[in-house]
């Protein structure tokens, strides 16, 4: 089929990259963004954003006049809804950006449309959706094509993975479903497996679950590592040398709009049915704790050894190795919380951000030299080049030493 043009509600770290994607098979694609600044950015054939090889590719094809960007939707053939869903205070999802995305195009929506869903999202929240469009539009019922298609890419490695992933499809009908398959066919190389809407939703909830709950096992199992005094980096490599068992590493607690999020969604819905996936969620969120006292009581026996306050380095802020994504972050989660009785004597390093609104941002070597105590919160590959120094303090909850 050819599609005139294919809209990208959302410009952010999924819907940017595909839009790109798509775009570089000569499809001429519109993105859409509330923020004229990204709009302006992205029709200079720039990025807001980091990721790999992305520059290039938007450059490209802005230049071949295959992507824009505007604040607007305008009529297409294909609509994707690629914004944030992201938790109100008590934990519920919100789909509100999803709603008023919905909104957005509901207008422009004609005869033989595609619309996709591809935010994380709630069960139920495609047929919502469809339902939302009928009642506004009821004479589209039956003449346009409405499926889920959720993402799983690893950033850093996103332009790569959008293209040889496999993908799960889910249309309210088969129809959708298959009509949903045929765009992504156009420009995915992985396999396209058929399911519907609200087995597709769930699909994605359940494979960041799983991930956050293999991780809390990890967190967990530092936690009593630190407390029986065994370095807990040995255990794991030991641990995996099993041939079936494969371990994940622990960290400073668990980031990122996709596995600190999506297991809310279904302990949400499903308060009493999930039990380890609500577990999985507290333990990764008290290990974040847990590693913010950690740095204040070793704060706090420096100074009572040595009459003196100590300069603390905090290195990284970003939610997980070389990237620039903050979202849900426990490092600046925990940054946070050790700078709240004081501000002085930090040293905050973050070496994918060129400046933060908040911290004060310093050289990665150069915190490392002035620092009395240094933490390791993000495995950043800068991290690694530098040498274990004895004569320092080091709390590495990232693993960059393996000590």
């Amino acid at each position: 089929m050819k599609y005139n043009q294919v809209c990208f509600m959302g410009l952010g770290y999924i819907g940017l990259p595909t839009a790109a994607v798509v775009a570089n098979k000569g499809i001429k694609t519109l993105g859409v963004d509330i923020n004229p600044k990204v709009v302006d950015t992205i029709n200079k054939g720039e990025i807001h954003i980091i990721e790999t090889g992305l520059e290039q590719v938007v450059k490209q094809t802005v230049q071949g006049k295959t992507l824009r960007a505007s604040v607007n939707p305008e009529v297409s053939d294909v609509y994707l809804i690629v914004v944030p869903t992201p938790f109100k205070g008590n934990h519920e999802p919100d789909i509100s950006f999803v709603e008023a995305a919905t909104n957005a195009v509901l207008p422009l929506l004609k005869e033989n449309d595609l619309y996709i869903i591809e935010s994380t999202s709630p069960v139920g929240t495609t047929d919502k959706m469809a339902a939302n469009i009928f009642s506004k539009r009821p004479e589209l019922k039956n003449k346009i094509y409405i499926a889920y298609c959720p993402e799983r890419v690893l950033p850093g490695n996103v332009l790569h993975e959008l293209i040889y992933n496999d993908r799960v499809i889910g249309g309210i009908d088969n129809i959708s479903t298959d009509k949903a398959k045929e765009f992504y066919s156009t420009f995915v190389e992985g396999e396209l497996h058929s399911t519907n809407a609200r087995t597709a939703e769930m699909c994605k909830l359940t494979e960041n679950s799983s991930r956050d709950v293999q991780i809390a096992f990890a967190n967990e199992l530092s936690l009593i590592c630190d407390k029986a005094d065994i370095n807990v980096w040995e255990l794991i490599e030991l641990a995996n040398k099993h041939p079936r068992v494969n371990i994940l590493q622990p960290g400073c607690g668990v980031g990122g709009h996709c596995i600190a999020v999506d297991p809310y969604f279904i302990t949400a819905d499903f308060p009493v049915e999930s039990q380890v996936i609500g577990k999985a969620r507290e333990i990764n969120n008290y290990k974040s704790f847990w590693s913010a006292e950690k740095i204040r009581n070793t704060m706090l026996e420096y100074e009572i050894k040595n009459g003196v306050k100590p300069k603390v380095a905090i290195m990284g802020l970003a939610f997980k190795p070389n990237i620039d994504d903050l979202r849900e972050s426990p490092a600046k989660y925990i940054a946070q919380k050790v700078m709240q009785s004081e501000q002085d004597g930090f040293l905050i390093v973050e070496p994918n951000l060129k400046e933060h609104n908040v911290f004060k941002l310093t050289n990665f070597n150069e915190a490392y030299e002035q620092a009395d105590i240094v933490a390791f919160l993000v495995a950043h590959n800068e991290f690694k080049t530098l040498e274990y120094r004895a004569d320092k303090i080091i709390l590495d909850f990232a693993g960059v030493f393996r000590r």
